[in-house]
């Protein structure tokens, strides 16, 4: 008998299966607001100018393909953490920060997780309601029991600020906390600066350990603001864990570029951490490509390149929205009674439209719009081409 003969079909991923229904419908109005990728006006992902100017300097070069470190490119390492906490940050030259490269953020993600799950003798991991779907899978995959705190209120379409610190006042010491440091998915509501002031007390009284994804820094309001949550979470706390992803802000999402960072009490404690985070490395993957931490360390450490991509992430920001507000204003225009400003209010590219569904399959078969059953859609999908057709067809779905 083969060995293989029970094996079950394991389940579509609610996006990825989403995304394969759409390349199949062969409607030409047909919209894709579903996957997290950002498209610029055409409709289309885009290669950054500082990218593709970083690349041809290294294709250049023509150096050879030996393996990098366990830890990665320390120059991206080292970049990255200048990214994260500033470049005058005291934690640089503290010993108390150390960053590895990872495969993406979702790699990020994993490392952590699986890393973590080692170590602690408590293995709960608390993720916000809603959060990310591979979240929960991820954190489950590797043992975790996954429990969820309130995050969304779906009445004020904004944070359930009361609820969320009473979720996390309830767990037991030695919890771990996902946080998302900016342009929450799949909600776009995100932390201000005084949540994050109540998060970081509510951390220093309950003892739970913070772990922050942070995958879509500038695309809130800029590098700085992006970064307020960890920075401050930083400052207020003994130890972090931060996963990060340059896939998004670099438009390298097919790389896999990321990182893991951490922070101890003390450098001789986060050396000794940091050992037992490479050896589950060298159990998974051993060392990462070079090629993704190649281009973004260059584009960080060149003073043109990187003035040239802070220029055009602020033009994909700042597209994002402008479309925002078109759609909203849109709406209105239409005759569309439903009051969606809340959209305006949040952030990076994501927002829960608020239908149920029914009416967003209904968007999807007599529509040819697609976007994820909860009604996350993605914002950077809409264009002047496409609005339109988008507003019309969430009329008559609204209208019944």
């Amino acid at each position: 008998m083969s060995l293989f003969y029970s094996v079950e079909m394991a389940p579509h991923d609610p996006i990825l299966g989403l995304n394969e229904t759409f390349n199949a419908d062969q409607r030409p109005e047909k919209v894709n607001l579903g996957v997290g990728v950002y498209y610029d006006a055409a409709g289309k992902l885009p290669l950054l100018r500082a990218v593709q100017a970083a690349e041809e300097a290294r294709v250049a070069e023509h150096a050879p393909r030996g393996y990098l470190p366990i830890d990665g490119l320390a120059p991206y390492d080292n970049a990255v953490q200048k990214l994260l906490f500033g470049q005058d940050s005291a934690l640089l030259g503290s010993g108390r920060l150390i960053t590895t490269q990872a495969i993406g953020g979702t790699g990020a993600l994993k490392l952590g997780a699986d890393f973590l799950y080692r170590l602690l003798d408590k293995r709960l991991v608390a993720i916000s309601d809603p959060s990310w779907e591979n979240h929960r899978s991820l954190f489950e995959a590797a043992g975790y029991e996954v429990v969820t705190y309130p995050y969304y209120d779906p009445e004020t379409k904004g944070l359930n600020l009361a609820g969320m610190l009473q979720g996390l006042e309830a767990l037991p010491e030695g919890s771990v906390v996902l946080l998302h440091a900016c342009c929450h998915n799949p909600s776009g509501v995100d932390l201000e600066p005084r949540h994050w002031e109540a998060v970081a007390s509510l951390a220093e009284k309950q003892g739970f350990l913070c772990f922050v994804d942070m995958a879509y820094q500038g695309f809130s309001a800029d590098l700085d603001s992006d970064a307020f949550g960890p920075r401050l979470l930083a400052r207020r706390l003994p130890e972090m864990i931060l996963a990060t992803s340059c896939s998004k802000n670099f438009g390298l999402y097919r790389e896999r570029i990321g990182a893991v960072s951490l922070i101890g009490h003390s450098a001789e404690q986060t050396r000794a951490t940091f050992s037992q985070l490479l050896s589950a490395i060298r159990n998974v993957y051993s060392m990462p490509p070079a090629h993704g931490a190649v281009l973004v360390r260059e584009i960080l450490e060149d003073a043109e390149l990187r003035a040239q991509w802070l220029q055009e992430l602020a033009d994909m920001r700042g597209r994002i929205n402008h479309y925002r507000s078109a759609m909203v204003q849109a709406l209105r225009e239409a005759g569309v009674q439903r009051d969606f400003g809340f959209i305006e209010r949040q952030r990076g590219m994501f927002s829960f439209l608020g239908i149920t569904p029914e009416q967003v399959e209904r968007l999807k078969t007599e529509h040819a719009i697609y976007m994820v059953g909860s009604s996350r859609m993605n914002i950077a999908g809409l264009s002047e081409a496409n609005l339109g057709h988008f507003v019309q067809s969430l009329k008559q779905v609204l209208q019944g």
